[in-house]
C-alpha cells in the first residue's frame, strides 16, 4: 500500500483548518438556537417580568439543544429540511 503523500500531485494539496469543518456552537448548542433561546428567555424575563419562567425556559431549552447537538451537530438543518419537504410515501 502506497503512502498517500507519495500519491499526491504537487500543488493540489491544501491544508484545511479544523475550524472550517466544525459546526459553530455557543455553549455547546448551535449558535442560531442559542441566540433564539436567549432572546426568547430575555423577552419573557424582562418583558413579562416572569424571571423564573424565563430562566427555566432558557435552561431547559439550552440543555435540550446541547443534547441534540451532541447526537448530531447539524440537527437544525435536518429539522429545517424535514419541515420544508413533505413526507415521502405518506409515512
Amino acid at each position: 500500500m502506497a503512502d498517500p503523500n507519495e500519491m499526491s500531485v504537487a500543488g493540489f494539496m491544501v491544508p484545511v483548518h479544523r475550524s472550517l469543518t466544525e459546526p459553530i456552537l455557543l455553549g455547546g448548542a448551535p449558535r442560531s438556537v442559542a441566540i433564539l433561546l436567549g432572546t426568547l428567555a430575555a423577552a419573557v424575563s424582562l418583558g413579562l417580568r416572569l424571571w423564573l419562567v424565563g430562566l427555566v425556559l432558557w435552561a431547559v431549552g439550552h440543555a435540550a439543544a446541547v443534547w441534540a447537538a451532541k447526537r448530531d451537530p447539524a440537527f437544525v438543518d435536518v429539522v429545517r429540511r424535514h419541515l420544508r419537504i413533505p413526507t415521502h410515501l405518506g409515512i
